[in-house]
C-alpha cells in the first residue's frame, strides 16, 4: 500500500463522502425531508462513517484506527437498515434503494478489508515510530 499522508487520500473516506452526499441528495429531493427523525438519523450515520475514518486516521496508531473503522463499519450497517425503512415508507424507489444500499455494502466491505490489512501490518502507526 502506498503511503497515505492525509485521510482525504483514503479510498474508503472518499466513498464515504460520496455516500454521505447521496444521502443528502435524497433528503433534499424526496419526501424523506418531511420525516425529521429518519432523515436526521440517516444524515448522522452517513456522516459518522466519514468522520470516524478521519478521526481514526488522525490518531496515528493502527489499534485506535481499527477501533474507529469498526464504528464506521457499524454505521454503514445502520445506514443500510435505514435505507430499508426509507424504501418501506415509499420515500425512494427500488432502483435508488439498490444503488445506495450497494454503495453502503461496498463501503462496509472495503472498511473491513482495510481493518484486516491494518491488523496484520508490521507498521503500528506514527506515534509508535520512535518507541
Amino acid at each position: 500500500m502506498a503511503k497515505v499522508e492525509m485521510f482525504e487520500d483514503l479510498e474508503i473516506w472518499q466513498l464515504a463522502r460520496e455516500v454521505c452526499n447521496d444521502v443528502h441528495h435524497l433528503i433534499e429531493t424526496t419526501s424523506l425531508k418531511k420525516d425529521y427523525a429518519l432523515r436526521e438519523q440517516m444524515n448522522r450515520c452517513s456522516g459518522s462513517v466519514m468522520d470516524n475514518i478521519a478521526e481514526g486516521f488522525e490518531r496515528n496508531g493502527n489499534k485506535e484506527f481499527i477501533q474507529f473503522l469498526s464504528i464506521a463499519k457499524a454505521s454503514c450497517g445502520e445506514l443500510r437498515s435505514q435505507l430499508y425503512r426509507t424504501l418501506d415508507k415509499k420515500y425512494i424507489d427500488e432502483a435508488t434503494f439498490e444503488n445506495l444500499k450497494n454503495k453502503a455494502l461496498i463501503e462496509s466491505r472495503k472498511i473491513g478489508s482495510f481493518m484486516n490489512y491494518l491488523s496484520k501490518s508490521e507498521y503500528k502507526g506514527q506515534k509508535f515510530k520512535h518507541r
